[in-house]
């Protein structure tokens, strides 16, 4: 056999031989934590009605303009963009660390002139050469190789950190869908809230001009006083003052929802400018258990990508106790002429391989490892925060949902009672069995509690998109989420 493939066909098996050997893989495997829950004691109340899916959970509201509304800054927030962007780094970085595992093939080529000193000490003894020419030309060309042999599995475990991390990162990009089509969906309700209420205090307005023209006709007949004509008008001008604090907060909440979906403000304002009715609260999933929330919640997901990244790096400092071996090789021509590059005579291979071992150091080895290590605690710490958090969420906006809409049937009942009570003292008042005075309580007591009824139906519908949000709706997790999501490194 030729010595120069014999030498190169036995590097090859020395390369296949290391690739066995790198599955050895030293550090901590990974076992993603278990976090025992109770079941939730808040659940919202019964329904017959089928709910909405949870990756669309909007369309269960029944308002075509919330769906639209919702999927416009889904497809257009830039919030949502800057993470989809970010998935994209990871995933390059993590492409990266992957490839480290594989060898590194370069194609090198020079031409090169250089003028020879005939006063150094190569030059001095050439030029004494019969046929001496101090221009020298070279030219080369040809493949090289390396590949450092991950005996130990620093780079596995380095590889596997960074894909641990692209994983959180597709995370945090669902978790960012998730708040836009909840920011979203909550800043459609509260517009629809705030004109309910703008039309209520119009509605108060016009009572209270026809209470006033009532007054005044009483006063020109001889049957009121001017103090009952101020009293009325300062109840009208109070129902009047009513509507610029509104229409500040209408005109933020279109502003706010102009921003989710990406444009300047105002671009879609014209879109929602005709009052609608505020959505029902829809029929929330009832029974949803903490594993189904440690299933969907991105949060969750992507602190415990974090939580296996972190432990995958301790095997990568723990490696570097260990030496590290790698091969080289070039497949090369070097000629002084060009007409003979490719020639039997100018071939040049080169065959190497190297040894680094970190023997002594001071203990930076030591210090890389309790550095790994300490992360790894604080990714634990951070990840077992989360399911905590993620569990106080969902507490809180079921308990939310129920006492609203519990709060929206009272003040119903309410504002009930107080439209009869008024409609009487209005017939009282005309027959003259009672002073203004009565009326004028009864009208004030009403407009509150008509103003309250909106704001409480707007409440309880956001409390509903709260719910969703709480429980990870908005996004479809894929089969590695959850609590089989975890792997050993």
């Amino acid at each position: 056999m030729n010595p120069t493939i014999k030498a190169f066909t036995n590097t090859a098996l020395g390369l296949a031989l290391g690739v066995t050997l790198a599955a050895c893989a030293v550090g901590p495997d990974y076992s993603k934590p278990q976090e025992p829950l109770s079941p939730f004691h808040s659940q919202p109340a019964a329904s017959s009605a089928a709910p909405a899916p949870l990756d669309a959970w909007w369309t269960g509201f029944d308002d075509p303009m919330l769906a639209q509304v919702v999927q416009r800054a889904l497809s257009q927030n830039l919030d949502l963009a800057a993470s989809i962007a970010r998935v994209q780094q990871a995933r390059a970085a993590a492409f990266g660390a992957g490839a480290a595992l594989l060898p590194t093939v370069d194609l090198d080529a020079s031409a090169t002139y250089e003028k020879q000193s005939t006063r150094g000490a190569l030059g001095s003894i050439a030029s004494t050469v019969p046929g001496y020419s101090r221009g020298v030309h070279d030219y080369s060309v040809g493949p090289a190789a390396s590949w450092e042999i991950d005996l130990f599995g620093g780079l596995r475990r380095a590889a596997d950190a960074s894909r641990a991390e692209a994983e959180a990162a597709e995370a945090d990009q669902a978790g960012t869908r998730v708040i836009v089509a909840a920011d979203a969906a909550d800043a459609y309700l509260q517009i629809r809230g705030y004109q309910a209420r703008l039309a209520v205090a119009q509605q108060q307005i016009a009572d209270d001009e026809h209470l006033l023209r009532l007054v005044h006709d009483r006063y020109e007949a001889g049957a009121a006083t001017g103090r009952e004509i101020a009293q009325a008008d300062a109840l009208l001008k109070a129902a009047r003052a009513s509507v610029p604090p509104l229409t500040i907060g209408l005109e933020q909440q279109l502003n706010r929802l102009d921003v989710l979906m990406g444009v300047q403000p105002g671009t879609y304002a014209r879109d929602l400018g005709q009052a609608q009715e505020i959505p029902a609260v829809p029929t929330v999933p009832a029974g949803n258990q903490p594993t189904e929330m440690l299933r969907r919640r991105p949060d969750i997901i992507a602190a415990e990508r974090r939580l296996a990244a972190s432990n995958e790096r301790i095997g990568a400092a723990v490696a570097d106790y260990y030496p590290k071996f790698s091969l080289s090789g070039a497949l090369g021509f070097d000629s002084l002429s060009p007409g003979h590059l490719f020639t039997g005579a100018a071939f040049q291979p080169v065959g190497s391989g190297a040894l680094r071992w970190r023997l002594f150091d001071f203990g930076k080895v030591d210090a890389e490892v309790a550095q790994a290590k300490g992360a790894n605690a604080e990714a634990l710490a951070v990840y077992r925060q989360s399911v905590l958090k993620a569990a106080e969420d969902v507490e809180d906006s079921l308990t939310v949902l129920v006492q609203t809409q519990l709060r929206v049937n009272e003040v119903q009942e309410q504002v009930d009672a107080l439209v009869k009570a008024r409609d009487l003292s209005e017939q009282a008042y005309r027959a003259g069995s009672i002073t203004l005075t009565d009326v004028l309580d009864a009208d004030s007591q009403l407009l509150t509690a008509r103003d309250e009824l909106d704001a409480s139906r707007a409440n309880a519908a956001r409390a509903a998109v709260g719910v969703y949000r709480a429980l990870g709706g908005g996004w479809t997790p894929g089969p590695s989420a959850g609590p089989a999501a975890g792997h050993n490194g």
